[in-house]
């Protein structure tokens, strides 16, 4: 630096100062990528969507379909919301999906992102649209703050779900805490729950004790190495698989391995 002149010295340090400012923001772009992938990972998006990956491939930010939407549940992620930019969204707990017969935000769509064959069923030779269909999400319910697992009488979510009866239904038990009264207890049903959100909504505890997430996050998979006994014909799985004699591993973590395998 000594023998560099003062406008060689100068632009030594201007070039300094822009790649440490290139290397600031270039961390900052990563670690918000980061933040808006996980937070994504929990966002819940209009009906008719295949997967995550398949729905940002497809969707080109158009926001037709929150334009459709006649409830204004739908909004498009903005700057600043860790979500990625101009895709479709809804919070339960604001404004949950009210179940439109016509979906209208789904035939609207330009480039299935927003799916109607995954929204529709036959009927008479036709796929007509079932809003029945849709898996936006799935309900959880939390037991430790729950009001009906607490024992007080709480039915909201359950009187709330446009699928009475079937996506939530009400299990009746003793209540060994008093004696006397009986558990109203909400069992979200996960094959049935669409999704919706208006459980949420209608949760009347402080903060929702019944969430909807989406069913990626929340839901397992019992996987192929399972026979379900009671399940007309599971058994024929197995009819013609070679029963080798194997050696089952005994110390516990190769045990567990095992298991997951799905390895007759």
């Amino acid at each position: 630096m000594k023998n560099l002149s003062s406008s060689e010295r100068r632009k030594a340090l201007m070039y300094g100062v822009k790649a440490i400012s290139l290397a600031f923001m270039g961390s900052f772009v990563w670690s918000t990528a980061l933040t808006s992938q996980a937070k994504a990972s929990l966002i819940l998006r209009p009906p008719g969507v295949k997967s995550e990956e398949d729905f940002l491939q497809k969707c080109i930010r158009c926001g037709l379909c929150v334009e459709a939407c006649p409830y204004d549940t739908l909004k498009l992620a903005k700057v600043g919301e860790r979500i990625i930019i101009g895709t479709p969204y809804f919070i339960p707990r604001e404004i949950p999906c009210e179940m439109c017969v016509d979906i209208p935000c789904v035939p609207i769509c330009p480039t299935q992102a927003l799916d109607s064959s995954i929204v529709s069923t036959l009927k008479d030779g036709k796929e007509v649209l079932d809003i029945n269909k849709s898996r936006m999400g799935v309900a959880v319910v939390d037991q430790e703050s729950c009001l009906a697992y607490l024992g007080i009488r709480c039915e909201a979510c359950y009187r709330a779900c446009p699928l009475l009866d079937k996506a939530i239904t009400i299990e009746y038990k003793h209540n060994d805490r008093t004696g006397k009264h009986a558990h109203l207890l909400p069992i979200v049903h996960n094959d049935v729950c669409t999704g919706c959100g208006k459980c949420e909504k209608a949760c009347i505890t402080e903060k929702a004790t019944i969430t909807v997430l989406p069913r990626d996050s929340v839901l397992g998979f019992v996987g192929s190495n399972y026979i379900k006994g009671w399940v007309e014909g599971d058994e024929k799985r197995i009819e013609n698989v070679n029963l080798k004699e194997k050696q089952v591993p005994t110390d516990s973590r190769s045990a567990q391995n095992y298991l997951n395998s799905e390895e007759l």
